[in-house]
């Protein structure tokens, strides 16, 4: 297990740093396609996927494939500057859509779908395709390139350093059961972790993220928080309904969903921080 999974960080970092250096070109069909994936497994975890449309998937989840096709579509104009939009306005404008047209499913088809699976089809668009794309808002500020390494730092470098401390020092249970291998030594010593790791990233670009150490400290604080957030929202689902992982995509971790689960709640949280603080 220890292997498959130390392989599968290494691929996964691999394609991380090719999307961040190269941008758009990379990013955008990684996120594309990420997106599609983590949306299907939250369709499947929360059971509102079936087999109606080609025996692939249900008329929900359709409609909101082919919202992740246009927003992806929409931000790869924009950040191209072929369309010259606003990336908020258009992310805005993809969700009223969506929402508009999951409720005239609702609609055309009562009764065959409950207002559960509908919202929830809502819910998981918004979870996991929006979430994700502000990796790609991130990467199109100025100085992008270095600062949407910091959602990593935030999310991937906080679990790690949680999990480090929690190993070797770790005796206070705080979610016992909800996550009963997270300690209160734990998560403190990610967010600290998080905080060391992002005042040294600082200060080896600090001409190029263009942020103060202050703001860096207040950034990857509140970013490692925001990741423990995003991993036990994840597992929340899970104990719910009663699953172990949402996928088998990635060998030694999971699915898209069990992999990510920080990182989609850091991206906008960073993101938001960046601009208000920057």
């Amino acid at each position: 297990m220890f292997w498959s999974r130390f392989w599968s960080g290494v691929c996964l970092m691999i394609i991380a740093t090719l999307s961040f250096v190269f941008g758009t070109p990379i990013l955008t069909p990684v996120l594309f396609v990420t997106s599609v994936i983590g949306y299907r497994e939250l369709a499947k975890a929360l059971e509102f996927s079936g087999k109606e449309v080609g025996n692939l998937c249900s008329i929900p989840e359709l409609v909101g494939t082919i919202g992740i096709l246009g927003l992806y579509v929409s931000l790869a104009l924009i950040d191209l500057e072929i369309v010259e939009r606003s990336a908020s306005a258009c992310i805005l404008g993809v969700m009223v859509f969506l929402f508009t047209a999951e409720m005239l499913v609702y609609v055309l088809f009562f009764p065959k779908y409950h207002a559960q699976q509908i919202g929830f089809s809502v819910f998981s668009f918004f979870y996991a395709p929006i979430m994700l794309s502000f990796l790609e808002l991130t990467r199109a500020l100025e100085g992008g390139k270095y600062l949407v390494w910091l959602v990593l730092i935030c999310s991937w470098g906080c679990d790690t350093c949680a999990y480090v401390v929690g190993k070797t020092m770790g005796k206070k249970r705080i979610f016992p059961v909800l996550s009963p291998k997270k300690s209160l030594e734990g998560c403190i010593g990610g967010i600290l972790g998080t905080i060391l790791l992002g005042i040294l990233y600082g200060l080896l670009f600090a001409q190029e993220i263009g942020l103060s150490i202050p703001v860096l400290v207040v950034i990857c604080g509140l970013g490692a928080v925001s990741s423990m957030i995003g991993d036990l929202a994840a597992s929340a689902i899970k104990r719910n309904k009663n699953i172990k992982d949402y996928g088998k995509l990635i060998p030694g971790h999971g699915g898209v969903m069990d992999r990510l689960d920080s990182v989609i709640v850091v991206a906008p949280f960073v993101y938001s921080l960046i601009t208000i603080l920057r």
